[in-house]
């Protein structure tokens, strides 16, 4: 069988409960709600792969990344301290907007985002774009090129986004200067797998931050 990824969005967090801007701050922990979801991804993946399976663990180096990853990892009988990071796979840097309250900036600087796709309709101040965060996970990408196996990715909203449209081969998307796949809820697991995409989990959308 081709290897494939996993690729997981984190759980809720107290910032996505506060409806503050997050961004790639390294530390704000799981809610309960947080917790169930991923919860429910370490279960999803038990009855997909099974107990102990041959599967690369990978996380943002994010607090709420390992979190997540720690709950998945005692569902599938792994040990979390073999994870590797990355911080190559951290959040999009959102710069000046990072912990400020979603709704102060939308005061201040109108629409922000765009309800369709969920994705920025600006740059944030400071912050990176979406081709940025391509150079950066292409470079993960080509440093563990030779690495075989499956892989489980624990990572974040918009920067899954960008990883997910690289390994299915999306064409760039106008105005973004890369591949974005389109949006999947906190605590939802994709599998890619010869460049096709399946979501393992579907619900209502989340907030993207």
């Amino acid at each position: 069988m081709t290897a494939r990824f996993f690729i997981a969005r984190h759980g809720e967090t107290v910032f996505n409960a506060a409806g503050r801007m997050q961004g790639d701050v390294p530390h704000t922990p799981l809610t309960r709600a947080g917790f169930a979801q991923a919860d429910e991804m370490g279960a999803l993946l038990r009855v997909r792969l099974g107990a102990k399976p041959r599967l690369a663990l990978w996380a943002s180096p994010a607090g709420r990344a390992l979190q997540t990853l720690a709950v998945i990892a005692e569902h599938l009988e792994l040990d979390w301290h073999g994870a590797r990071t990355d911080a190559r796979l951290r959040e999009i840097d959102i710069g000046a907007w990072t912990g400020r309250p979603y709704a102060e900036i939308m005061a201040e600087a109108g629409p922000i985002l765009d309800r369709a796709t969920g994705l920025f309709s600006c740059r944030p101040p400071g912050g990176e774009w979406y081709g940025e965060i391509a150079a950066r996970l292409r470079s993960w990408l080509d440093d563990t090129e030779a690495e075989t196996g499956d892989r489980l990715v624990v990572m974040h909203g918009m920067s899954s986004r960008v990883l997910r449209g690289l390994l299915t081969g999306q064409q760039e998307r106008p105005g973004c200067g890369a591949p974005v796949a389109d949006g999947i809820r906190q605590g939802a697991t994709v599998e890619i797998a010869d460049g096709v995409e399946r979501v393992l989990e579907t619900g209502e959308a989340f907030e993207p931050f």
